[in-house]
């Protein structure tokens, strides 16, 4: 087992800290942890990203049928969207605190019970004010989860495996946006209420989530943490099949003490003492900052508004948006399971980088597919004689009027070509059938005129369409799931809930701004400009990432305070002043001391 000397945290700060191996011929300790306990504890633990990743990604499709249901203007589109995940940033922040005082266990337990409370009042509100009341409930669960789950995961894994297992997580959150997009697509087919089946349905795995966690043990680490070492020992021998744990159990708890030491010496607040601590602090900038770039990425503008941006780009029929849309989640599904192959293959620090890089030509793509529509857009020949008061009769393009939400597009088609085509007002209460005729007085009684709301008539589908695939396809793997990875990993016990409790707090604030601004972005940017913004944000994260990720694969949680003892962004796992260099023993890494360095140059 790797091991680490003790040290004050002065000493951490100056870098004066020694990594040592087992000796010549002894290959570290791997943990002989039975797979599948470990697998039905990860399960039931990721049933909280899969019900994370459903709340958040039935939206897109059941906001096409009630926007329509509840004539829902863009501001009450953003609203239900982004309430959930305003929700979740709070309850992520309150989570540090219920956490340390609860447990991992009654935490999961929680947010279970409140995922099926909100659940059960989406699926029968009467009204917008009531379903927003449930989308708010709903966040609040995902926000509990959302920063308990990968630290309940990391703290039950062994070593070797704790990468893959939280990463599984992740495997669930795209799973849930999977499952969602499908259940969009079979319940689109009901018509009128068929949203209340597509929202209600996540009480199904909070439950079973719930009964589940019954019957799972506490974390050992915060059992010992709270003084519990008796139920610690048992909890731990349970999750590593009956096997001695004596080795582990003492490493866990010689490191809770040493923490201990240093706290009856600081004291205060847990938060003020991260700031105060040079290593933890780094490690705070860099979790906070890597969850802060996967929402800037706009991850959350393409999976939220999915079935919206198809639409944009120029799918007519709102079933064939949603079941594209289902594309895309799949896509984004079947990535995370590369996500968990590779990620104790790769590493975090450079499945990251190649994701991050891989985004940002995606969106570029994605950008520039809109920009062709934009730019080929059919201009409006007409001018309707009842406009006169709408803003409706100043564009001249398609482009223009899709980005005005009071007005629609009529025209009428010859193959590839547009004609008799004229921007038209919508009334406040019409319906598709009044918005048609509406379009039918406006033209000549020829052919059958086609009522365009919210898109355009374009070539050019296809390339938004590769743009999706091929962004959810690069960012999935590695910005998908390592900010979550990192976050359960860097973090020494003492600060872990607090610092998964604020760096979830950033994700979910960010996805605030990015999910409540998108639309109205779009208005003022245009679409492909939206989409080349999202690309320079991505461009900044992929430098933060370079500077400032080391690489934790391998280590043990308690050897990972290491990796940030020096300079803030000189902490990239090849620095020379980092002086660590991993090597693979038996299939993990184990790190060098300087004086093993010296020896293999």
């Amino acid at each position: 087992m790797i091991s680490m000397d003790s040290r004050t945290p002065e000493a951490g700060d100056e870098g004066e800290r020694s990594v040592i191996r087992p000796p010549s011929g002894e290959a570290p300790e791997r943990d002989a942890s039975p797979a599948g306990f470990l697998y039905v504890l990860a399960f039931f633990s990721a049933l909280g990203g899969f019900l994370f990743g459903y709340d958040t990604g039935v939206v897109s499709g059941a906001m096409l049928l009630l926007k329509e249901e509840m004539n829902l203007s863009a501001l009450w589109q953003e609203l239900l969207v982004s309430s959930t995940v305003g929700a979740a940033a709070l309850s992520a922040l309150a989570g540090g605190s219920l956490n340390g005082w609860l447990g991992r266990r009654a935490c999961i337990l929680l947010a279970s019970a409140v995922f099926s409370v909100g659940g059960v009042v989406m699926s029968t509100a009467p009204g917008k004010v009531a379903l927003l009341v449930g989308r708010v409930t709903v966040g609040l669960g995902i926000g509990i989860a959302s920063m308990t789950v990968p630290v309940y995961i990391a703290e039950v894994s062994p070593p070797h495996r704790r990468g893959q297992l939280v990463t599984i997580n992740s495997l669930f959150i795209t799973g849930g946006q999977f499952v969602a997009s499908v259940v969009d697509g079979a319940f689109s087919y009901v018509g009128r209420g068929g949203w209340r089946f597509m929202l209600g349905l996540s009480v199904l795995p909070a439950a079973l989530q719930f009964v589940g966690f019954l019957f799972l043990p506490e974390s050992p680490r915060w059992l010992l943490q709270k003084g519990r070492s008796q139920e610690a020992r048992r909890a731990l021998g349970r999750i590593r099949g009956g096997r001695s744990v004596d080795e582990e159990y003492d490493s866990i708890r010689a490191s809770i003490e040493e923490e201990e030491g240093k706290e009856a010496g600081g004291g205060g607040l847990i938060i003020l003492r991260i700031f105060g601590h040079g290593p933890t602090r780094r490690a705070l900038v860099v979790g906070c900052g890597l969850q802060m770039f996967q929402q800037l990425a706009g991850i959350n503008t393409v999976m939220y508004y999915s079935a919206t941006i198809l639409q944009m780009a120029g799918v007519q029929d709102v079933k064939r948006a949603i079941w594209l849309s289902a594309a895309t989640s799949a896509t984004n599904f079947v990535f995370t399971l590369a996500g968990v192959w590779l990620v104790e293959r790769v590493g975090r620090r450079k499945l990251t980088l190649g994701s991050l890089l891989g985004t940002g030509l995606s969106l570029t793509v994605l950008a520039v597919g809109f920009w062709l529509s934009a730019r080929y857009s059919p201009p409006a020949t007409l001018h309707p004689v009842d406009a006169q008061n709408s803003t409706c009769r100043l564009y001249g393009s398609c482009e223009l009027c899709m980005l005005d939400p009071d007005c629609g597009f009529c025209y009428r088609e010859n193959g590839s070509a547009v004609f008799d085509s004229s921007c038209v007002p919508v009334a406040q209460a019409s319906t598709d059938h009044a918005a048609w005729g509406r379009c039918s007085n406006q033209t000549e009684a020829t052919s059958s005129p086609t009522w365009a709301y919210n898109y355009c008539p374009t070539s050019y589908s296809w390339v938004v369409l590769t743009g999706l695939l091929l962004y959810l396809a690069f960012f999935a793997p590695g910005m998908g799931t390592m900010p979550w990875t990192v976050n359960s990993e860097i973090y020494p016990l003492w600060a872990r809930s607090t610092g998964n409790a604020c760096s979830a707090g950033v994700n979910w604030s960010c996805n605030v701004l990015v999910s409540l601004t998108f639309l109205h972005v779009a208005q003022y940017l245009t679409y492909y400009g939206a989409f080349f913004m999202y690309t320079g944000l991505v461009a900044l994260g992929l430098l933060f990432v370079l500077g400032c990720l080391p690489e934790t694969k391998g280590l043990q949680l308690e050897d990972v305070e290491s990796l940030f003892t020096g300079p803030l962004c000189s902490c990239g796992a090849s620095s020379p002043a980092r002086h660590v260099q991993y090597s693979r023993l038996d299939g993990s890494n184990a790190p060098l001391s300087d004086d093993d360095e010296d020896a293999t140059d």
